[in-house]
């Protein structure tokens, strides 16, 4: 078999879907560069408190920070199967004079798990500069669209008027649900912090000569020169895996709220009323060449799954941890919030491509719009009868066979609907053709729609998005 990159599986998250950037967060480079930064901030906070570190050691240190020897590391590991102390052995090839003092006190949690926290900080930062522009996306197509009544649907089956506009609204409000819970997330997220072997400090205590106001200060230290404000109170060997399972919960909840808007536009696109961006090359099947499939939506769909699916790891993997700890959570790790990241990133660049892009057919929603209108139009004109003077009960029971007769026109026939017609020629509604007709206008039925729009976005979606006006206006290159 010949042996080149094309006979090795690759990641279809990363070949296909998501971006360099998310990518990158969760490479090699990033993880081994970052268990090193931590080395440099124990190092010196640890030479802060009075431990015998020399600036020499620190510079020689930080001077290898992203020089890291890959090899070097897999061929000790491949010895001591270890992956952190292979790093510790790799980083002190290099730092000759600082060797003997790289991971003083630690224990391997403390660049692993620290290192995790950040990477998933990053990933959310990243997550939402991309979240807010799917958001703006939809906040621009909802004012440009908040006048065009459309068919509302409950069950799939015509319902009463809504406006395009409005609808983008019930996507957007979904989204920035989730742009909430991630930003307390941000906000709230803390580091592991330097805590030891089962997570009592007995390590730093004794480097510290039980000077206990050390050990903690040594710990702020740690979280300030990494760019938190604390670490969690208490932990084990590690910080508690319910992080993990918050953190992919919300990646769930945007797959959630990026499923139901995708079936809605594939469900529209069928209606021939809402169609995603096709490009003059595309080509939709290969044996129905006329055929413009939804494929965007669908691949956010297949992927929004996948995501939703993923959120179960954590969860089993949080509750089945032991004591003080257990390493059954390690491989599990290893793949599902990096994958479950690398989905995300992908459903919502696929996302913003479709909300910058969304074609709107008004000629055929107002087609949709005038076949159902005469049967949601008969209440406002019984309403206007009964004024006149008429018999609510009596034109009630006209109207019912007036629209079994035109539905039957319809279904069976295959003709256009006939009601209004036929109420207009029936006197006992006392009401002109014009009166009729002044009633059929679809604007006459949307409610508040176009004034909930803007109420939405003034009052719910600009607050949302104000602190990061900066990040408005990425452009997505899709790779497939």
């Amino acid at each position: 078999m010949i042996d080149n990159k094309y006979t090795t599986y690759t990641n279809p998250l990363t070949d296909r879907y998501c971006s360099k950037d998310m990518s990158y967060i969760f490479s090699p480079q990033f993880k081994f560069s970052t268990w090193r930064k931590l080395w440099v901030a124990l190092a010196e906070g640890e030479k802060e408190l009075g431990i015998n570190i020399t600036e020499e050691q620190l510079e020689e240190l930080r001077s290898n920070i992203e020089n890291i020897n890959f090899d070097e590391a897999r061929k000790i590991e491949k010895e001591v199967r270890h992956d952190v102390m292979s790093h510790v052995k790799a980083y002190g090839l290099q730092c000759d004079k600082a060797k003997g003092i790289i991971h003083l006190g630690a224990t391997s949690a403390y660049v692993g798990d620290n290192t995790d926290v950040i990477q998933m900080t990053e990933a959310l930062k990243l997550i939402r500069i991309k979240l807010i522009n799917l958001i703006n996306n939809l906040k621009e197509f909802a004012l440009k669209y908040k006048n065009i009544p459309t068919l509302g649907f409950t069950h799939f089956q015509a319902a009463q008027l809504t406006t395009v506009g409005k609808r983008a609204c019930l996507w957007a409000q979904d989204l920035v649900l989730d742009l909430e819970d991630l930003n307390y997330r941000i906000e709230n997220i803390k580091l592991r912090g330097a805590k030891g072997t089962t997570g009592t400090q007995a390590s730093f205590l004794s480097l510290f000569e039980g000077d206990h106001e050390k050990v903690k200060k040594l710990d702020n230290i740690i979280c300030e020169k990494m760019g938190y404000k604390s670490s969690y109170a208490v932990s084990g060997q590690t910080y508690t895996r319910k992080l993990d399972y918050q953190v992919v919960s919300i990646l769930s909840g945007i797959a959630q709220s990026m499923h139901k808007m995708t079936n809605d536009i594939r469900l529209l696109q069928s209606l021939k009323e809402i169609e995603e961006p096709f490009e003059k090359n595309q080509i939709g099947s290969s044996a129905m060449a006329y055929k413009r499939n939804p494929m965007r939506s669908e691949r956010i769909s297949s992927l929004s799954k996948y995501i939703i699916s993923e959120s179960i790891s954590p969860a089993l993997v949080q509750s089945t941890q032991w004591l003080e700890r257990s390493l059954d959570d390690s491989a599990n790790k290893r793949l599902s919030i990096p994958q479950a990241f690398m989905a995300a990133d992908a459903i919502l660049e696929i996302g913003m491509n479709v909300t910058d892009g969304l074609v709107v057919y008004e000629n055929m929603i107002n087609k949709h719009v005038n076949e159902e209108l005469p049967f949601m139009a008969t209440e406002t004109i019984l309403m206007e009868a009964v004024k006149r003077g008429g018999d609510r009960q009596e034109l009630h029971e006209i109207i019912r066979e007036y629209s079994m007769k035109a539905a039957y026109r319809v279904k069976h026939e295959g003709q256009d609907n006939n009601l209004i017609e036929l109420i207009m020629n029936d006197d006992s509604f006392k009401m002109s053709k014009e009166e009729i007709l002044s009633i059929m206008d679809p604007k006459n039925f949307v409610g508040r729609a176009p004034e909930q729009v803007v109420e939405f976005v003034n009052d719910i979606i600009e607050p949302a998005i104000k602190d990061y006006k900066a990040d408005i206006g990425l452009k997505i290159d899709l790779q497939v």
